[in-house]
């Protein structure tokens, strides 16, 4: 058991999960699932993504998102490729900028269309835009645990990319499981790995359930030592350019086995099963979360969700 524990939980359903949806969903539609993110208790949010609308389509009224969400009591950082994206996103009232480079060249060209080296000439000029505005930097490490191109992924390449975001001055770190590639004892030998190089940087653990090991990665790097995860309402998302990519792990759940754990959250699991449901409903299909249809411990409210979930 896990005590006490602090435990920061990214949402990443308005970015990672609208944007791999097929359909266009709504601003409007967005907004109120924002909307109710915050007031389960999300503190903080990937809420957008500044990317081409010619290559991400759902991602086109990024700017119209950022300047319609509450403001207060959430960190606001949408994910930027490029300099373009961050400029256009600090622009928009973004807190933070999330910037993503794959640490294979492969998935870096099908991602962005460039080498991880061309992306790396970026980031400077990215970080001196961010250090001028005063909005900090987290640095996203996508196919950390293994390429669908390429297959296994060093993790000498992984530290590399990340001693590149912290020396260019990143405040945090995100290790992406892009693939859902990972098992256990890999997280565990990279979240310990990362901590030894790497003492004192925050980062977080972006675990995609391709192969189904997702919440056994999320417990196995918790017991490694880490303390902040992402998740995606209702388990939605999942990357466009991985094969029959899976979503996330679904928030509600990931909050229902933390607290269950004595982790604190800092998130209302009837409130976030709600925003699930209501996700459900404006999305018109079966979503991946589970507790969202079995519901909490309590037996009352367990039968009253699965009635209303059927």
């Amino acid at each position: 058991m896990a005590d006490g524990k602090q435990i920061l939980i990214r949402e990443v359903a308005p970015r990672d999960g609208f944007q791999s949806w097929p359909d266009f969903v709504p601003t409007e539609q967005k907004l109120e699932v924002i909307r109710l993110l915050l007031a389960a208790g999300v503190r903080e949010m990937e809420t957008t993504s500044f990317v081409s609308p010619k290559a991400i389509p759902q991602m086109r009224d990024a700017a119209q998102v950022l300047a319609g969400v509450p403001r207060g009591g959430c960190t606001h950082g949408p994910l930027v490729p490029n300099l373009k994206g961050a400029a256009l996103a600090l622009d928009s009232g973004a807190d933070k900028l999330v910037v993503v480079i794959s640490v294979s060249d492969a998935h870096n060209l099908a991602n962005v269309r460039r080498t991880v080296k061309e992306s790396l000439a970026d980031l400077k000029s990215i970080f001196d835009l961010a250090r001028e505005r005063g909005k900090p930097v987290a640095g996203a490490m996508a196919v950390a645990f293994g390429c669908p191109y390429q297959g296994d992924v060093p993790e000498d390449d992984v530290y590399r990319l990340a001693e590149a975001y912290i020396s260019g001055g990143a405040a945090s770190i995100v290790l992406a499981d892009t693939t859902g590639m990972a098992t256990p004892p890999r997280v565990v030998r990279l979240v310990r790995g990362f901590t030894r190089r790497f003492a004192g940087v925050p980062f977080s653990l972006h675990l995609h359930n391709n192969r189904g090991t997702a919440m056994a990665n999320l417990y196995a790097a918790l017991e490694a030592g880490a303390d902040t995860f992402d998740a995606a309402l209702g388990g939605i998302g999942g990357c466009p350019n991985v094969p029959q990519a899976a979503g996330n792990l679904a928030t509600e759940d990931v909050v229902f086995m933390l607290e269950d754990m004595g982790c604190d959250t800092g998130i209302d699991l009837m409130k976030i099963i709600a925003a699930a449901q209501r996700l459900e409903a404006i999305l018109g299909r079966t979503l991946p979360g589970q507790v969202m249809k079995s519901g909490p411990r309590d037996p009352k409210l367990a039968a009253a969700i699965c009635a209303a979930a059927h």
